[in-house]
């Protein structure tokens, strides 16, 4: 059984940076997929970022980010990705939201890493509020 707790969040200013953590607990295997999603009030949750295999039965990792972003969040882990954290610069009231990491147990490539209904276990989430 697999959990994901996020760390990480709460109150920054415009302009500002934070990185949350997502602690990974029970079997984590090179196959599967993780990334973070950002749920702002009253809208879907969106995909951010992501951390997974290159192509089903390989175990070369690979990131991607979501284009909206613009280069402005980053993915990475440790190595045997038990963390998987989020650094996000350049926050703006947009990005207000509370934050999930997900894992889908297998791979998810383009075009579908961002569907929330894929993914196979969640974390509880953190609030990021970014405000003066």
């Amino acid at each position: 059984q697999v959990q994901l707790v996020e760390s990480g969040g709460g109150l920054v200013q415009p302009g500002g940076s934070l990185r949350l953590s997502c602690s990974v607990s029970g079997e984590i295997s090179p196959f599967h997929t993780i990334s973070w999603f950002r749920q702002a009030p009253g809208l879907e949750r969106v995909g951010l970022a992501s951390m997974g295999p290159r192509d089903v039965g390989t175990t070369d990792i690979v990131t991607t980010h979501a284009t909206f972003l613009k280069g402005r969040f980053t993915i990475s882990s440790d190595s045997a990705r038990k963390t998987v954290y989020l650094q996000m610069e350049g926050l703006n009231s947009d990005d207000t939201g509370v934050y999930y990491c997900a894992l889908f147990r297998g791979w998810l490539g383009r075009g579908i890493w961002d569907q929330p209904a894929r993914y196979d276990a969640w974390g509880q989430g953190t609030q990021v509020t970014v405000s003066t």
